[in-house]
């Protein structure tokens, strides 16, 4: 009895080595490759599953602010249409109108201008009427120009300057509001005609009246000739009467 419990556990020890031994082979074969294709899967899987925690939004879909245009500093909120600025409006110019005539152009304001007319109703198109005309053909009482730097009005002939002149704001004209303009020079430095005349009349003869003009050298050539025993005084009343002879800084007479 003894010895055959003890043969069946041999026999069944050498079948665990037998099975053991296949299992091996099984593995080693490849066919046992689906769990190890299951393990290198897992991270693949963890990656496309894994949902981003940040909360920063792109700043593509982020609202824009919206910008104020540079012209709306300059036009009257609720004013009259026909008063506005050219920079505030758009019109329909034609330019084959006839030069000097009236004429009226049909005009809108631009975005973010409110305007109303003459019963306070909003507008939005209206009409400007005006004289068929280029900017640079106005008065020049209607656009204001530059200052020349240096300039001398006493000259023959008489001196210009290249200035950049503006049109004002309640004027309308065709073309550029901003062009330029040969002027002549026109700035004075406060010197009066009716005093330079009645001192070359009455002291002249002291050079006086060049003293007065900022003349120094002639000045002191009239007093110590004794205004060139007077033919030089005569002479210089005569200048200074026809404003031959101005100021030394080369300004105009007040």
């Amino acid at each position: 009895m003894a010895a055959l419990v003890v043969a069946a556990l041999r026999a069944l020890q050498r079948l665990c080595r037998v099975a053991l031994f296949l299992s091996q082979l099984y593995v080693l074969s490849g066919r046992g490759s689906l769990s190890l294709q299951e393990f290198h899967s897992q991270p693949q899987l963890s990656k496309v599953v894994t949902v981003p925690t940040s909360t920063h939004i792109p700043t593509s879909k982020v609202p824009e602010t919206t910008s104020i245009p540079s012209y709306l500093t300059q036009c009257p909120s609720n004013g009259l249409c026909s008063r506005l600025p050219p920079q505030c409006m758009s019109c329909k110019t034609n330019y084959s109108c006839t030069y000097g005539k009236p004429v009226a152009f049909e005009c809108e304001a631009n975005s973010q201008v409110h305007c109303v007319d003459q019963k306070n109703n909003r507008q939005k198109t209206f009409m400007i009427n005006m004289t068929c005309q280029f900017c640079w053909q106005l008065p020049p009482s209607d656009y204001v120009c530059s200052d020349p730097p240096n300039c001398k009005t006493v000259s023959c002939p008489r001196e210009r300057y290249s200035a950049n002149c503006t049109v004002r704001d309640h004027i309308h004209c065709l073309g550029n509001r901003v062009f330029p303009k040969m002027l002549y020079c026109n700035w004075t430095g406060g010197y009066k005609w009716s005093t330079a005349l009645a001192l070359s009349i009455t002291l002249g003869g002291f050079g006086a009246d060049r003293f007065y003009l900022g003349q120094w050298r002639e000045g002191l050539g009239k007093l110590f000739s004794f205004g060139g025993l007077g033919i030089w005084t005569l002479i210089d009343v005569l200048l200074i009467g026809v404003g031959y002879v101005g100021p030394a800084d080369g300004s105009l007479y007040i």
